[in-house]
């Protein structure tokens, strides 16, 4: 074999390696770019996703505001109402103290006017 064969026969050679090794190379990169397109995709999906819960948690938590508001409305409304309906325990006791005292003073006449009935009849 001579020396300018050798080479050709080197040099085809390493042509060949180089194509295959570029081949492999493209067919790398083609599945690289697949599975990088892929997982894009899902993490879209999975952002769009995310975005849907958190929009539906923000209206959940503009609702339960509004809720809240509502009740603290009617809280206030109910505590204005309390003080012309809410009788206090000292307030009750003092009026029947008032009650009582009259009751008193009334069954005192009445029994005086007995006894000076009884006293003027004999």
């Amino acid at each position: 074999m001579e020396v300018w064969q050798l080479i050709t026969l080197l040099l085809g050679f390493f042509g060949a390696c180089a194509g295959a090794g570029k081949l492999l190379m493209t067919q790398m990169q083609r599945h690289l770019d697949l599975r990088f397109h892929a997982q894009e995709e899902a993490r879209a999906a999975n952002h769009e996703q995310v975005q849907h819960r958190l929009d539906r948690l923000e209206e959940s938590a503009k609702v339960e505001a509004g809720e809240w508001q509502r009740v603290e409305r009617e809280f206030l409304e109910m505590q204005r109402d309390m003080a012309l309906h809410y009788v206090r325990r000292e307030d009750y006791i003092r009026g029947q103290s008032v009650v009582e005292a009259k009751l008193d003073g009334l069954a005192m006449k009445i029994e005086n006017l007995q006894l000076r009935g009884v006293l003027d009849g004999k």
